[in-house]
């Protein structure tokens, strides 16, 4: 972690500023860490995202590393198992919406020869990048993410508002929203 460098200010303690610096805003392509981004942007409802980040080496080890066909055979006794684990936010709701969504996944990747291709055509195909000079002009939905949960919803996938879908796109690179005064703007904006 770059300790001198300006960063986003939600990057405020060192748990934060590690994702920040690596991870949020660079452009994602991998099927299993965007099946990962949607899943755990889901489990954020309601809760912060130092939380989830605590909690997301737990998830990828009882989600077997986010492999949307293992998580899409869940049985519900496998739900019952996962909801008497502290090393997960047990909400029945969203356990359930992970296994749905891996579900709906593999329709998706029939028609569309992958989550990947899928998923950012929904976004407009390349990464946006916004020029925020203030948090507070970063915005919780676009019409984008609307049109994205929308179409999600259409396809049978769940936890997938647009506030949720918006901060999916943050966080997989759909949309760099940096602020232009944190070093990892122009990173994110031209990733090698």
């Amino acid at each position: 972690m770059q300790t001198n460098r300006a960063r986003c200010p939600w990057a405020r303690n060192e748990l934060l500023a590690a994702y920040h610096d690596a991870e949020w805003g660079v452009p994602l392509y991998d099927e299993h860490r965007l099946f990962e981004h949607m899943t755990l942007s889901g489990v954020q409802a309601g809760l912060s995202w130092e939380i989830v980040l605590r909690k997301r080496t737990r998830y990828r080890e009882v989600f077997y590393q986010f492999q949307p066909a293992k998580v899409a055979r869940f049985s519900e006794r496998r739900l019952e198992k996962l909801l008497a684990d502290p090393g997960i936010i047990r909400n029945r709701l969203k356990l359930q919406a992970a296994v749905r969504n891996a579900r709906a996944i593999a329709a998706v990747q029939r028609e569309f020869g992958g989550l990947s291709e899928f998923l950012w055509r929904l976004a407009g195909g390349a990464p946006r990048v916004n020029r925020w000079r203030r948090p507070g002009q970063v915005p919780a939905r676009t019409t984008v993410s609307d049109a994205m949960s929308r179409e999600l919803r259409r396809r049978g996938f769940s936890f997938v508002g647009s506030v949720i879908c918006y901060a999916f796109m943050q966080s997989t690179g759909m949309v760099n929203d940096h602020l232009v005064t944190c070093f990892r703007h122009g990173d994110c904006q031209n990733p090698s």
